[in-house]
């Protein structure tokens, strides 16, 4: 399998694809990025999930939003300075208050997933701090992103 197929492979299971450029200071004193970018990285594709949805501005306008209730990331390869990666996200699981995240993370250098992650991500209303349902007009952008979902 060519490089080139390997990635764009990669890219077709995700319906929201963020390309990060590792910085020199994310590395640690282990020669590799650290554990704590990843977390970062994924909340970026998080970001860019929330952003191909049309969402984030109807949600970070409102008194109900997204809260990260918890994430797990798992570490196949060390990666190192220079490198890109290329981060894929994509929704794995609807539920009622809110929905289960998917990350991988595809080393251009490397030409393989390096990294996997996943988070449960919760509806909440800031004012009474608790759960909600997701809002039908978010599921309803989530499928059109995701028809497989339904």
């Amino acid at each position: 399998m060519s490089e080139t197929q390997a990635l764009t492979e990669f890219k077709q299971q995700f319906p929201v694809i963020l390309p990060i450029t590792v910085a020199w200071g994310e590395m640690d004193a282990f020669q590799h990025v650290n554990n704590v970018s990843y977390i970062r990285y994924f909340e970026s594709g998080r970001i860019a999930y929330l952003e191909a949805l049309g969402q984030e501005a109807k949600i970070t306008n409102n008194t109900v939003g997204p809260i990260l209730a918890d994430i797990y990331t798992r570490y196949r390869r060390p990666v190192v300075y220079p490198d890109t990666l290329i981060v894929g996200t994509r929704i794995t699981e609807l539920e009622e208050f809110g929905f289960t995240m998917e990350y991988q993370a595809f080393s251009e250098q490397q030409q393989t997933v390096t990294t996997l992650g996943k988070s449960r991500i919760v509806m909440i209303d800031y004012s009474s701090n608790q759960k909600v349902a997701l809002k039908d007009c978010v599921l309803d952008d989530i499928l059109k992103l995701q028809p497989e979902l339904a």
